[in-house]
């Protein structure tokens, strides 16, 4: 059996902090996949690092590099394109690695686990064909961007009917809710339009021209 490409001696490079060593290692991952994107060729990647002895371990930094192929999450086309995204991260000595750093060995260093991280989190997870690919159709499949179809232009949804109707304004007023506000109406009293035929203060006994006067 071959010895893993990704295994890096590191017994020499321990002995100084401070002391540095490029690295370039390519092979295979095995599959890598996030949702439709993969690597290609068997997960096939190319590390290019620069090891840097600290204190308590190895400082790994540089770029982890793959070829990828996936589908346009609009049109369906098969694409292809290609990831290089950085690292920087610290390599401890087993039984003292935990969540955030990896394990460093006696004598040796494996950036398979690095690289594999690296190309997980930097998969496109639904790349498109172009910024303007304008999809399929929902009726027959075919591509919009070709020749038109022929197919009708496909309404909204009816299940956001309401919604649509509310925001506009247009809500239809809830069947009965008008009945007793007219009714409400049509039993008030008519209001008294007349006006009085005599004044509303009292008679003046000085006045004379008010027939009341005793004095008369």
């Amino acid at each position: 059996m071959s010895p893993s490409p990704w295994m890096v001696p590191v017994t020499a490079l321990r002995r100084n902090v401070g002391a540095r060593r490029m690295e370039r290692r390519s092979g295979r991952l095995g599959e890598i996949r996030v949702v439709d994107t993969s690597v290609r060729d068997g997960g096939a990647a190319t590390v290019e690092v620069v090891l840097t002895v600290v204190l308590g371990g190895i400082e790994v930094a540089g770029t982890v590099g793959a070829r990828w192929e996936s589908s346009c999450r609009r049109c369906l086309r098969p694409l292809q394109g290609t990831v290089e995204c950085p690292v920087r991260e610290l390599y401890r000595p087993a039984g003292e690695d935990d969540e955030e750093t990896y394990a460093l060995g006696a004598d040796q260093l494996d950036l398979e686990p690095l690289a594999r991280d690296a190309l997980l989190l930097a998969l496109p997870l639904a790349p498109l064909c172009s910024d303007d690919c304008q999809g399929l159709c929902p009726l027959c499949g075919a591509e919009r961007a070709g020749a038109p179809c022929g197919c009708d232009p496909v309404g909204g949804d009816p299940r956001w009917a309401p919604l649509q109707a509310l925001v506009s304004g247009a809500w239809p007023e809830p069947a009965g809710a008008a009945e007793p506000a007219a009714a409400a109406a049509e039993s008030a009293p008519p209001s008294d339009l007349r006006s009085p035929s005599h004044p509303s203060h009292p008679s003046d006994p000085s006045d004379p021209s008010d027939p009341s006067d005793p004095s008369d």
